[in-house]
């Protein structure tokens, strides 16, 4: 029996699992997806469109052209979200980038985490950059670079995150007893939040779905957002940890994307055991495992092209378990008939999508949206 340290004496339910087939592929690869595209659909909800989709405002700043739009995606609050392309452009005649914010336990805010709107960034959204994303935004950049870039606010974050008020009592009793005597108000909240993500997953299963599919449904309305203004023909997605977990799903689910990135979230399951499972519910769709592995969700789609791009010291997962997913996705590419159509990249530091990763990402989408 393998002893791990998070079971204990009850490490014998891991090899128990394992040999009854968890977390192993036994459909061919149009069933699995069948079957990973039904966890991550929410049954109760209406068809998957925006509502009331309407432009606040338009900017220019930085050479880029910037809109900001708000629609409803059939639940709580509005979403809020910014299209940037280059000064002077039409967005229509350009590749459409979905950008997918990471969650960083960082639920106050979505979209400013990687973009600047009208206004320059605060600097804890500075010091945030500086530690993941090599100090700037690097939606703006990626929209200099001659693409139509949208980024909204997810489920749970920024214009779609949960009311301070609304948290329980005794969540923002935690926060306020873990927080430093001077934290912020965004500290506290994403404090308490990080709590409260854990009754949202319970409350999303009592209403038969989930987290991860609650997510992925935003995120499937926000890429018809950007089909609306880009063209719908060349449209990418990319997220660094979170967002990587989002832009997995989104490769999953959607036929009318062309090219996705993602950066610093692949790890075989196997690869979390005893290491790395204190992540987000978003990596645990409900009976993903039954049916395979989260390399398999994100390379179901093949040909479909695909960068993944890992941190070699990333605190989030081991070597061992990145290595194997990378392994995998090349062998269900080679089985697919296109190799060349799976990509990635194995770079020194911790978890971060830091200039030369996103210089590389960038070519990527270029090569195959430009």
């Amino acid at each position: 029996m393998t002893y791990y340290q998070h079971l204990g004496a009850y490490s014998d339910l891991a090899d128990i699992a394992l040999r009854a087939g968890l977390m192993k592929r036994t459909l061919p690869l149009p069933e699995f997806r069948a079957a990973a595209v039904r966890l991550l659909t929410v049954p109760i909800l209406p068809e998957e469109e925006p509502e009331n989709l309407t432009v606040v405002r338009e900017w220019r700043r930085d050479g880029i052209q910037g809109m900001e739009l708000c629609w409803h995606a059939g639940f709580g609050p509005e979403t809020r979200a910014w299209l940037l392309r280059p000064e002077g452009t039409a967005a229509a005649e350009l590749p459409g980038v979905l950008a997918c914010h990471d969650h960083g336990g960082f639920k106050f805010l979505g979209k400013e985490k990687i973009a600047d709107g009208p206004g320059g960034p605060t600097d804890e959204i500075r010091t945030y950059r500086e530690q993941y994303y090599g100090g700037r935004a690097y939606v703006n950049a990626l929209a200099r670079k001659g693409f139509a870039v949208l980024v909204h606010d997810a489920f749970l974050w920024g214009s779609r995150k949960f009311a301070p008020e609304v948290l329980p009592a005794e969540e923002r009793e935690w926060s306020d007893r873990l927080a430093a005597p001077d934290a912020t108000e965004a500290e506290r909240y994403n404090l308490a939040a990080g709590f409260h993500e854990h009754r949202v997953e319970k409350y999303a299963r009592l209403f038969n779905t989930s987290m991860a599919a609650l997510v992925a449904r935003d995120d499937r309305i926000a890429l018809k957002v950007l089909a609306r203004f880009a063209d719908p023909h060349r449209l990418g997605a990319l997220g660094l940890s979170g967002g990587g977990n989002r832009t997995a799903m989104l490769q999953c689910v959607c036929p009318e994307l062309k090219a996705a990135v993602i950066v610093g979230l692949m790890s075989t399951y196997a690869g979390l055991l005893d290491h790395n499972m204190n992540h987000t519910w978003m990596l645990f769709p409900p009976g993903l495992s039954a049916v395979g592995d989260w390399p398999d969700l994100a390379g179901c789609r093949a040909p479909s092209p695909l960068l993944v791009q890992f941190d070699r010291d990333d605190g989030l997962f081991n070597m061992a378990g990145m290595t194997a997913a990378d392994e995998r996705l090349r062998g269900i590419y080679t089985e697919a008939g296109a190799a060349a159509n799976y990509e990635s990249g194995f770079y020194d530091g911790p978890h971060k999508f830091d200039l030369p990763m996103q210089a590389d990402a960038f070519d990527f989408l270029n090569r195959r949206l430009g």
